[in-house]
């Protein structure tokens, strides 16, 4: 996917989330604030990884409200559960789970570099033969 391509991806899906969840008055004057939670790899599609993401959110204070496909969901908790934070060893504002993007470029990244090093060093064995 071509840098363009992704970033009109992004595009599309913050457009999405936008109008995908219609905020009632009660919350967005209430004292709550909502996050999405991303997943690179579709992780949410398993069960017991679902499961995972919403007990440790649990542990900050943040509900699940609902879950847009695999790679995202959507999270909303009292701004009061602000003060627990401290003590909690993770942090309460992730939005990524599991592999980064950066690391999911990096592998790619190498895969290319090896395949690249690679074909040019077997054509040389292969005329030196």
């Amino acid at each position: 996917m071509s840098a363009g391509a992704a970033a009109a991806e992004a595009e599309r899906q913050r457009q999405e989330e936008e109008e995908m969840t219609k905020y009632t008055d009660a919350d967005l004057q209430g004292d709550w604030e909502f996050k999405i939670v991303r997943s690179n790899l579709a992780g949410f599609r398993n069960p017991e990884v679902l499961q995972q993401v919403c007990a440790e959110e649990a542990r900050a204070g943040w509900t699940l409200v609902e879950k847009f496909d695999n790679q995202r969901l959507r999270f909303k908790r009292p701004i009061s559960e602000r003060a627990g934070d401290v003590g909690l060893g993770i942090d309460p504002y992730r939005t990524q789970f599991g592999t980064s993007s950066a690391v999911i470029v990096a592998v790619i990244v190498g895969i290319a570099l090896m395949v690249a090093l690679v074909i040019p060093l077997v054509v040389i064995l292969l005329v030196k033969k």
